[in-house]
This record gives structure tokens, C-alpha cells and sequence, in this order.
């Protein structure tokens, strides 16, 4: 992984940044989600009554799957702007979920610049668009315009 500059990165635009390592998403992990969030619904958590839905078994939550961005983004050999104090999310413009991920499957994250903007002097904020693929899937779990921003 390398460290770029902001003027760097906003050379970057409209490029692919990177990818991130795999991740299992197991019943344990949307187990702890539903708590999380309480979102108990039965096709996330009943194995039993999920395998009599057209998903043939338990599904992680659509949320769960986007909020993998920040670990993916961790795990990814995408570049870091050196110097970063501090970073935040501030929201998004779209986020679609495709493909529902299955419980035992593996995920992995894709991040493309879109934009990069200096708001105020060492205040930066960034446009990502962030997919996640599903192993063995031919669409995405979902497509995120995800916006951030950082302070070097």
C-alpha cells in the first residue's frame, strides 16, 4: 500500500483505487448485526424458516454489507493520503443493494475515486464509489456513492 499526497490522490480521479482482502460474512457475524441493530427478522437469523424463501437460507442485512466499508477499506491495498489526523463520514448520494449475500459467503470491496475536493485549507472531501462483490456472484452486493471526509 502507498501514501500519496491530497494533490496526488485528486490526480486520481475517475480511477480505480484498489480492492480490499476477503471477508466471510458467517451467521455469527449477522447474528451480532441483528442485535446490533435489532433487526431480527427471520430470513437473517431463523436458518430453518430462511431455507423456505427464495434465498434458500439466511441473508446478511443489506446495512451490514455497507458498513463493511470501513474494514474493507482497511484491508485494501487502495493508497493512503499521508498525514491524515482525522477522518469522517458524511454520507451518500446512492446506495442500490443488488444481490443479497448469502450466510458463509465471502466478500471483498472495490473503491473508485469519483471526486476530491479541498472544502477549506487541510479539510478534504472524497467521493468513492464503493461495490462489493460477492465470491462466485455475477452482480455486486451493492453500489455506494460513499462520501468522506479527511483533515491533514
Amino acid at each position: 500500500m502507498s501514501t500519496v499526497t491530497p494533490q496526488q490522490m485528486l490526480e486520481m480521479k475517475g480511477e480505480k483505487l484498489g480492492s480490499s482482502e476477503w471477508i466471510l460474512v458467517d451467521q455469527e457475524m449477522i447474528n451480532k448485526f441483528a442485535d446490533a441493530t435489532g433487526d431480527h427478522q427471520f430470513i437473517h437469523i431463523d436458518e430453518e424458516k430462511a431455507k423456505l424463501t427464495p434465498f434458500g437460507g439466511t441473508i446478511a442485512h443489506g446495512f451490514l454489507s455497507l458498513s463493511l466499508f470501513p474494514v474493507m477499506m482497511a484491508k485494501s491495498d487502495c493508497p493512503r493520503v499521508e498525514g491524515v489526523k482525522m477522518g469522517v463520514n458524511y454520507g451518500g448520494n446512492k446506495t442500490r443493494f443488488l444481490t443479497p449475500v448469502r450466510s458463509g459467503k465471502r466478500v471483498r470491496g472495490h473503491f473508485t475515486l469519483l471526486d476530491l475536493e479541498e472544502k477549506r485549507p487541510g479539510q478534504w472531501q472524497q467521493t468513492l464509489e464503493f461495490s462489493v462483490e460477492i465470491e462466485g456472484e455475477a452482480k455486486p452486493a451493492l453500489i455506494a456513492e460513499w462520501i468522506s471526509q479527511f483533515f491533514v
